[in-house]
């Protein structure tokens, strides 16, 4: 019989696994891996807030990575800059006001791991509840912008011609990058969750033939991972949100090792 605790991080981990496969493959269209990781370093600020305004963590790093998506959509509207050095900015920036605030939250530091690298086996009927409602809006919301987001992912200034509102799926998007980094934080941590983002989108991407199919088997390639990590974590006794991001790359070394098999095969005949 399986146990609760493990029943309800499979459901969490194929929760949050659903929405950021189809959310990634945008991150790797568009090359956006370390947009993420700014993000997740932000939340480490989000976290601090948190307990220091006495509300719940999740809400505290969800409303940092809004405010740093608005942020980065701000200046590059107005960019002196390359993107690269302004993520650069407020990864750094995030990360060091983070630490500054978790230095001064007294009893944060023996938590600090479980949110750095989730604990995706604590997780109760809230976070449940946090995961699929958090999880759910943000694939709405990605269904109503995939095609200006893909038109201007394939050719911006085209999509621009056509009438597409560029700038407000641009923005739209980063919120939902953002509202996923809030919801995988209890299970990957702060520190993977771009991880989670990419390499399911990645190792679907050699095997798809349309960007809606990409999204789908994204989805599936995240699903199996968590059930792989979950797997591993349980009957090697190893960290479940590492497990699940280790089982998420071992998926995509398969795919590519397969993908490149089948390709060798195809020229020879």
């Amino acid at each position: 019989m399986i146990e609760d605790f493990l029943l309800r991080a499979a459901i969490g981990g194929i929760g949050l696994a659903l929405v950021a496969g189809p959310v990634g493959c945008f991150v790797v269209w568009r090359r956006m891996a370390y947009f993420g990781d700014s993000l997740a370093h932000s939340a480490l600020l989000g976290i601090a807030l948190g307990f220091l305004l006495g509300i719940d963590p999740t809400l505290g790093v969800a409303a940092t990575a809004i405010v740093a998506a608005l942020l980065m959509a701000g200046l590059q509207v107005r960019q002196r800059l390359a993107s690269d050095t302004l993520l650069g900015i407020l990864s750094h920036g995030g990360l060091a006001f983070g630490l500054i605030s978790i230095g001064l939250t007294q009893g944060l530091r023996t938590d600090l791991f479980a949110y750095l690298f989730g604990d995706v086996l604590a997780i109760d009927a809230r976070d449940l509840a946090w995961i699929w409602i958090g999880g759910g809006a943000a694939l709405v919301g990605l269904a109503l912008i995939w095609r200006p987001l893909l038109a201007l992912t394939v050719h911006e200034e085209l999509a621009r011609a056509e009438g597409k509102r560029v700038a407000l799926a641009k923005l739209a998007y980063l919120l939902l990058i953002a509202l996923v980094v809030a919801v995988a934080m209890k299970i990957v941590g702060v520190l993977l969750v771009t991880a989670l983002l990419i390499i399911p989108a990645a190792a679907a991407r050699g095997l798809a033939r349309s960007p809606e199919g990409m999204a789908a088997l994204a989805a599936l390639m995240g699903v199996l991972a968590v059930l792989l990590g979950l797997a591993a974590s349980w009957w090697l006794d190893t960290p479940s949100g590492p497990s699940i991001v280790a089982a998420a790359t071992l998926l995509f070394f398969a795919t590519a090792i397969g993908g490149t098999r089948l390709a060798l095969g195809r020229g020879r005949a």
